[in-house]
């Protein structure tokens, strides 16, 4: 089995070297090709190789002229990252459906039994809200959290936890609505209740079975989760924040002291000192916390209730472990070292017991970039939040039967040889659902870009802070243009030497065509965003 792992890196490396210098080409002696030609040069090669097995709203044939108008432009050295940050745009499109409802963003193409109305499934509502934040149609964002919140999801939006108000306020950072928050307030307070009313527990903590927190098989298994309580801290926190903007300081106070409280407790429970991580406490109150380490305990990190500080920040040293989650594809669901780890190919086809699933490899980028912009004594640095994103980018490829390399998100990864697993059961199966993988929506990767590696930061307010987790004497040159921010067009540029774009050395923050803050290495940029 090591050996054949060892071959198939192998060859997926030698591939993926081939792509990559395919892609050199969009730099030509001229100067680099303008970004939107980038855009529709990789546009055409997806649709050339893809076969559209479930087209929705918007079929590869008007894919180009979706994304053009829509989604930031991105420019950097490495072909791979940009490959892979159009890629997921390509991909993303392909999941925005219209319904009588209005549109709605699916995770599977093809219907799948356990999904509700319109296919939707709230698992990963999360993901797709702070992907789609940054698109310039900001109504697609708006229907779909109608959709989820407007009592017209045929009740599933609780099917599956979900950080749904931590998403809907990054949402509201990059396209301000304080109407539309206002409006979603009832629903939100109801959507808390419900969950209290099926899923707290005595001792005042969420619990969730791992099939509905969206990680079967797992080792830690269902009880009091650090994941489902994460999500709830974030929706009280946000609940809050949108009481005190519709000036109802009772509710707002309410829900500030249940955030308060939930901290508190997941602090004082999940936390294990000995193993210096977040652990799950299975089956029934009183029992022992699980004993094992598993990437769903960054989630704490993802919606602020956890700190920055020494003691909690100790667990980030599992991220750059062999041991711990570090492997070759992705980031593994469980510590390498339990005896109960797992890379099987028989049994469930979804299983978190080891193999990489982007899901939480994005989730747990999402939380180390948090970390990171927060400051502070970290173990980890920002070359390490570019090398996990640089191994998540690599992962997200398929070798095809003629060797060729193609872009790809599927499910669940082995984490040893980038082979994706369920599609491989499933074909093994003659699963009657053909590629139910293929395109999947179930996790994010623009936005790692975006607000990660680029580091935009946006905020309530009139302010607006880029602080790049790119590390310096990493790249000569990143623009990311046609950022559409608090209704202002924003362009983030960095250049080394000065020689890539014309517009000088150094990093520069650029707001409806000029220059509004620079400096000559790369580090944190705040301005304020000029009057009109």
């Amino acid at each position: 089995m090591t050996f054949l792992r060892a071959t198939l890196r192998t060859r997926f490396l030698a591939a993926a070297s081939c792509l990559l210098s395919a892609g050199a080409s969009l730099t030509s002696a001229a100067g680099p090709v303008p970004a939107v030609e980038r855009l529709r040069h990789h546009v055409e090669q997806f649709n050339g190789r893809d076969t559209d097995l479930y087209p929705q709203s918007i079929p590869n044939a008007q894919a180009y002229d979706f994304l053009k108008e829509n989604i930031p432009l991105f420019d950097a050295p490495d072909e791979d990252f940009v490959r892979t940050y159009y890629f997921r745009w390509w991909v993303y499109r392909k999941h925005v459906k219209a319904t009588p409802e209005g549109r709605v963003i699916t995770e599977f193409l093809p219907p799948v039994p356990w999904a509700g109305k319109h296919n939707t499934i709230s698992c990963a509502l999360g993901h797709h809200l702070m992907e789609g934040r940054w698109l310039r149609d900001r109504g697609i964002m708006r229907e779909n959290l109608q959709f989820w919140l407007g009592k017209t999801d045929g009740g599933h939006l609780r099917r599956y936890s979900t950080w749904l108000g931590t998403g809907l306020w990054e949402l509201h950072e990059v396209h301000p609505d304080e109407a539309f928050l206002k409006d979603l307030l009832p629903s939100l307070v109801a959507n808390y209740e419900g969950w209290e009313a099926t899923h707290l527990c005595a001792d005042g903590l969420f619990q969730q079975t791992d099939n509905a927190d969206g990680m079967e098989v797992s080792i830690g298994g269902s009880g009091r989760r650090p994941t489902i309580n994460s999500y709830l801290y974030g929706d009280a926190r946000v609940i809050a924040k949108i009481a005190r903007l519709a000036r109802n300081s009772s509710l707002a106070g309410k829900y500030d002291r249940k955030a308060d409280d939930l901290r508190k407790r997941v602090l004082a429970t999940m936390w294990d000192d000995d193993a210096g991580f977040f652990r799950v406490l299975p089956g029934s109150e009183g029992e022992k916390r699980a004993d094992v380490s598993e990437l769903l305990g960054y989630t704490p990190w993802l919606t602020g209730l956890a700190d920055t500080g020494e003691r909690h920040s100790r667990a980030w040293r599992l991220l750059t472990d062999s041991k711990g989650f570090l492997a070759p594809y992705g980031l593994t669901t469980a510590e390498q070292s339990h005896p109960q780890f797992a890379i099987s190919g028989t049994g469930h086809e979804c299983q978190w017991n080891g193999p990489s699933w982007p899901y939480l490899t994005s989730a747990t980028l999402k939380s180390l970039a948090n970390v990171l912009h927060a400051g502070g004594k970290q173990p980890l640095t920002r070359g390490d939040y570019f090398k996990l994103l640089a191994n998540y980018t690599r992962s997200q490829r398929l070798t095809a039967a003629d060797g060729t390399v193609l872009p790809w998100i599927d499910e669940n990864q082995d984490p040893y040889s980038g082979e994706w697993l369920a599609r491989k059961l499933l074909i093994e199966r003659h699963s009657p659902i053909r590629e139910r993988g293929k395109d999947y929506n179930h996790s994010s990767y623009c936005d790692l870009i975006l607000s990660g590696l680029v580091g935009i930061r946006p905020a309530v307010g009139n302010k607006l802070e880029i602080d790049p987790l790119l590390p310096p004497g990493r790249w000569r040159y990143f623009s990311v243009e046609r950022v559409r921010y608090h209704d202002r067009e924003v362009s983030v540029v960095w250049d080394e030497d000065g020689l890539r774009y014309g517009r000088g050395k150094g990093l520069r923050l650029i707001v409806d065509g000029k220059v509004i803050a620079s400096r000559p290495d790369l580090g944190k940029l705040s301005a304020v965003l000029p009057a009109r």
